[in-house]
């Protein structure tokens, strides 16, 4: 595993030992964890796909609207916040890597820690079709 800024470290580890599912992203986009609340709406173990640049997990999970239209990588929260740099949300559709449609609503956010360096960004998502 390549060296990381220590925000993304504990940045793992709390999304590690959360139930919400997580995506964790370096500067450049590239996917570097999800955890395990992840990879049951995905569909795969984050050790079978392994880290993913933004082009493939920008469509690798399929986003759609509710017409039914594909969503463009960048009109996803996470490559909005990758670009800008401040949070973003959006609900949407996803057929995961095991064929199943999800509704889902992303929020994006920056992980810039006290030195200000961008040190890459979060997304936390939630199965809309999960009653709890």
């Amino acid at each position: 595993m390549p060296a990381y800024e220590i925000e993304i470290i504990l940045s793992r580890q709390l999304a590690d030992c959360l139930t919400v599912p997580v995506f964790i992203v370096d500067p450049e986009g590239t996917l570097i964890f999800y955890n395990e609340p992840a990879e049951e709406i995905l569909g795969k173990k984050y050790q079978e796909t392994g880290p993913m640049p933004v082009g493939d997990w920008g469509t690798s999970f399929f986003p759609y609207d509710e017409a039914g239209n594909e969503i463009p990588p960048e009109e996803l929260p996470l490559v909005q916040t990758l670009e800008n740099k401040v949070p973003a949300h959006k609900t949407f559709w996803i057929k995961s890597l095991n064929g199943k449609s999800k509704n889902i609503s992303v929020t994006a956010i920056p992980i810039i820690g006290r030195s200000k360096n961008f040190s890459g960004a979060m997304a936390i998502f939630w199965d809309n079709d999960v009653k709890g």
